[in-house]
């Protein structure tokens, strides 16, 4: 017999409040209505309301997680209406806080999926990789989140022992080629539990928006580190990774090889890191009239930014457009015709924020 069954807005599979109204016929689901908007903040608005360098700040708490590409690629936008040239140590340093900065994303999204499918000695050994990435964001930075990384026209701070943070990239590259890719590609729990489940096809990813590690594991050739290079990108080489099997198993995968591919990035650019200035010397308080777009490569997908000025030292206008907001409504056309049993690891396949969701 037909029946209705909410999962949220808080639930066993991910501590953010959104709702999943699930249209069940015994045990398999046959639709799904998605609800976001639980923890929204208005720091659109609130961005209008303080300067340009306060705003870099404010916008990192957008996610936590990714709060670095939030500030940069709002500085990326703020630079194009200044006409500022960012420095190429600067660019190089940007690069390397990216590519950590997914690193730990992807590493605690693998963390959190592990636990979902009750493989609880694979979580610990995945978190005990994202604690050593967090030491070395903290050895750039000072900060284990939020960084404080961005300023206008380049970094706030350099990077003076190059050679301490390869080797300990290296220990991270070591435990993802030897625990994290074989497990994720072998085991055979985790492919029970993954493979040909919450398919996304193709055409229903483009359909839906979808973008990012989601958009890559059906088949689509996207990623803004290709499409729109920034920062140092275009420098060091880039190799995306995309599948087409478009289920779980998939973005398991996608996100797993993504992580090789960025620290060979953060190798490279720490080896080949430019010498000179990291910012210009003396940042612009007051930005002229105009507006300007950017784009980053989040860990999640495709982050974009829309900022207008009007000649002052604060915005007349920001608009803040992140992946999950486009991700999460692709729920719907993954998991029709699924096990109720299954949702909660093809929701959480996703990888979804719902504090960038609604802001």
């Amino acid at each position: 017999m037909p029946y209705k069954l909410a999962l949220g807005p808080l639930h066993p599979a991910y501590e953010e409040p959104y709702k999943l109204t699930l249209s069940c016929k015994g045990e398999v689901v046959e639709d799904v209505q998605v609800e976001v908007g639980f923890v929204m903040r208005s720091i659109e608005l609130l961005t209008q309301r303080r300067n340009y360098i306060r705003d870099l700040v404010l916008v990192e708490h957008v996610c936590g997680i990714c709060s670095n590409v939030h500030a940069s690629t709002m500085a990326m936008a703020v630079e194009k209406i200044g006409n500022i040239t960012v420095p190429d140590r600067a660019r190089y340093i940007r690069t390397i806080m990216g590519e950590l900065e997914r690193l730990h994303s992807h590493l605690l999204w693998a963390g959190i999926g592990s636990e979902d499918i009750g493989y609880h000695s694979m979580f610990m050994e995945i978190y005990q990789l994202r604690e050593q990435v967090m030491d070395i964001l903290e050895a750039i930075s000072g900060n284990r989140v939020n960084y404080g990384m961005i300023t206008l026209g380049g970094v706030t701070r350099d990077i003076t022992d190059p050679k301490s943070l390869l080797a300990m990239a290296e220990k991270v590259k070591a435990g993802i080629e030897k625990v994290v890719i074989p497990i994720f590609t072998q085991d055979k729990t985790i492919i029970a539990r993954s493979k040909g489940i919450g398919i996304l096809s193709r055409e229903d990813a483009l359909t839906y928006g979808t973008v990012g590690p989601l958009a890559r594991a059906s088949g689509i050739q996207e990623d803004i580190r290709e499409t729109f290079p920034y920062a140092a990108y275009a420098d060091l080489g880039f190799k995306k990774v995309v599948l087409d099997t478009c289920d779980v198993q998939a973005r398991v995968i996608v996100r797993a090889l993504e992580m090789l591919e960025s620290v060979r990035l953060i190798e490279e650019a720490l080896k080949n890191m430019p010498a000179g200035p990291i910012r210009p010397e003396q940042v612009p308080l007051t930005i002229p009239a105009g507006e300007a777009t950017a784009r980053s490569e989040a860990p999640r997908g495709e982050v974009f930014y829309y900022v207008k000025s009007d000649g002052s030292d604060t915005p007349a206008r920001v608009k803040i457009r992140t992946p999950s907001f486009m991700n999460i409504p692709s729920i719907r056309a993954m998991v029709k015709g699924q096990y109720l049993a299954d949702m909660p690891l093809i929701q959480a396949s996703i990888d979804p924020c719902c504090s960038c969701t609604d802001r």
